[in-house]
């Protein structure tokens, strides 16, 4: 994968779960031909939205394994392969390669508290020991560690590292990456209510849970800011506004994501645990809003 295949709407897809708690498999197959379809520019898999961080090591390689089956080479396939170890993250990705991903996109070790430099040189290893391009993945709410621009401008220099996934909600420092380092790396979004104001500062695409329920809707504001039709892209981005509140703040974006794609007939499946399913109000309220947004019938 190049760099200059990073843009667009990439939908960091869930993992559906079978009655019984297993991978569903067939249920991936098609849910992957649905965000194709769709005309999405790459699929993200095993990352947070796909509950990497509850699935065995042979579950990523099949879930990886499916997707690349299934588009055969039609867009790229970038694997989360993070893990809180420098030697677990090499193994991952390479097994990833294995399994058919173009890319993988690893987010900083976590739990321990680290130095900028021993960030760096975890990134710096990781890509000298496998034979992907890697995606740096900044979401220092869920691991603890920011990459500070400084520290992604360094990255940036390294061979072997593509793009960046910035999940960190302050746009400033979206703004100061893409000035020191824009012209190195591609960058994208991973929050789905800073889309449209990520794309006016230069980003080059987005990383979305909302794509994985309305990939149509997510490409058509990609095409519009594309054509400069920035009025339509905005009003787009204001209507979507009202699904992206479910998929960023409580009870997490996971089973809301995964209760949509149910109402809409996509394989979905409980959460597994210790994340929370969320409750009969919030169903009512993501109906209402897939119905708003004429996806479900308004009687049903």
């Amino acid at each position: 994968m190049e760099r200059e295949q990073l843009r667009g709407i990439i939908p960091a897809i869930i993992t559906p779960f079978t009655p019984e708690g297993e991978v569903d498999l067939k249920g991936l197959e098609g849910l992957t031909e649905y965000l194709i379809s769709k005309g999405v520019h790459g699929i993200m898999c095993t990352g947070g939205n796909g509950e990497f961080c509850h699935l065995l090591k042979e579950e990523k390689s099949m879930v990886v394994e499916t997707i690349a089956e299934t588009i055969q080479g039609k867009i790229p396939v970038i694997a989360g392969t993070a893990a809180c170890g420098t030697k677990e993250t090499i193994i991952l990705t390479q097994e990833a390669q294995e399994a058919g991903a173009q890319a993988a996109i690893i987010t900083p070790p976590y739990y321990f508290r680290l130095p900028d430099d021993s960030l760096y040189e975890h990134y710096k290893t990781v890509v000298s020991n496998v034979n992907i391009p890697v995606i740096v993945y900044n979401n220092p709410l869920y691991t603890g560690n920011d990459l500070t621009p400084l520290v992604i401008q360094r990255l940036a220099e390294v061979k072997g590292i593509i793009g960046l996934k910035q999940s960190n909600p302050d746009l400033g420092q979206l703004v100061e990456i893409i000035r020191l380092a824009g012209n190195k790396i591609a960058i994208l979004t991973g929050i789905d209510s800073q889309f449209y104001p990520s794309l006016c500062v230069g980003a080059k695409g987005i990383f979305s849970t909302a794509a994985c329920i309305v990939p149509s809707q997510m490409v058509e504001l990609y095409q519009a800011f594309e054509e400069e039709s920035y009025e339509n892209a905005f009003k787009i981005h204001t209507k979507l506004q009202n699904l992206n509140r479910f998929l960023e703040y409580e009870p997490g974006y996971v089973s809301p994501c995964k209760e949509a794609l149910k109402m809409l007939g996509l394989a979905g499946g409980s959460v597994r645990l210790p994340l929370p399913s969320i409750d009969s109000r919030q169903k009512k309220q993501i109906a209402q809003v897939l119905k708003e947004l004429g996806l479900l019938s308004k009687e049903g």
